[in-house]
């Protein structure tokens, strides 16, 4: 069984490594390793999986013809894609002997594109879930494969979210190899006029204006949806200066170069701005 697994974050692992414990990987494709904001460089957690595994890999930016030229050398049997962020072109989605499979983080069709976990806890959703599809030239459009519920928690944040449904991911993939080999799959066509969608997250996204802030649930939901990233963040005048004042899960606080404190601790260090919180918590 060769299998080519696509994934670039640490959420990714999950599923790799779930994957790898029934069916060892024969390639992993990630990014390469990047550096943090201190400029030191971190090496991609699928990179080291694959090297304490021995496992092949490739660090690509973006797949071009000579990406695909090397996977179809080895003649994979299965393309599996989770939580990769980059598209393949349709001519590599053609490449494997049954088929290239897509881990994605909601219940399809609902929540098609590149950011359903954080728009589900926006939603305020109860319920979520994880879909494997067999992948398509459009996006989370194709069949659907298996899927499996998840009730979400009431201090559910983004991170916690992928951490779960990746791992429900790994695990619900597994009988869909064992069926296309055993020749008992059974695909469901989406019905893409109920779907919606999502959209890539941006720094800004988690901005609002301390002056006219959401009400206490909208800004709870907003706290836990763009956590670890971009986070809920506010602009105010401290001391004389603007600074961006993030506010982050367990009813943390974070001024700008500072480190996070409790809101207890937030208030006394900064008694001055006290009167512009309150009404948030």
């Amino acid at each position: 069984m060769k299998i080519v697994f696509f994934g670039n974050t640490k959420f990714s692992l999950i599923g790799a490594k779930i994957i790898h414990t029934r069916f060892p990987l024969s390639l992993i494709v990630t990014l390469p390793d990047r550096p943090n904001k201190k400029g030191e460089i971190i090496p991609n957690s699928l990179k080291t999986f694959a090297i304490e595994n021995k496992i092949p890999y490739l660090l690509v930016n973006k797949i071009i013809d000579e990406t695909v030229d090397q996977i179809a050398e080895l003649k994979p049997d299965f393309l599996i894609v989770e939580d990769y962020g980059l598209l393949l072109p349709e001519r590599l989605l053609k490449i494997p002997k049954y088929e290239s499979l897509n881990i994605h983080h909601s219940l399809l069709p609902k929540y098609r594109g590149t950011s359903p976990a954080p728009f589900t806890i926006l939603a305020g959703d109860k319920v979520t879930g994880v879909s494997v599809i067999a992948m398509n030239e459009k996006v989370d459009a194709g069949n659907i494969l298996a899927q499996a519920e998840y009730a979400i928690k009431s201090n559910e944040t983004t991170e916690s979210l992928l951490m779960q449904l990746n791992k429900l991911g790994g695990e619900i993939i597994i009988p869909v190899i064992e069926d296309y080999i055993n020749g008992k799959i059974d695909p469901i066509k989406q019905d893409g006029s109920k779907a919606t969608f999502t959209k890539r997250m941006y720094k800004i996204d988690g901005h609002f204006d301390i002056n006219n802030p959401p009400n206490k649930e909208k800004l709870d939901r907003m706290i836990r949806a763009y956590f670890p990233w971009p986070t809920a963040w506010t602009r105010i005048k401290i001391n004389g200066k603007e600074k961006i004042v993030k506010f982050l899960p367990e009813q943390k606080l974070q001024v700008e170069g500072g480190k996070s404190m409790s809101i207890k601790d937030f208030f006394n260090g900064y008694p001055e701005i006290k009167e512009n919180f309150k009404e948030l918590f």
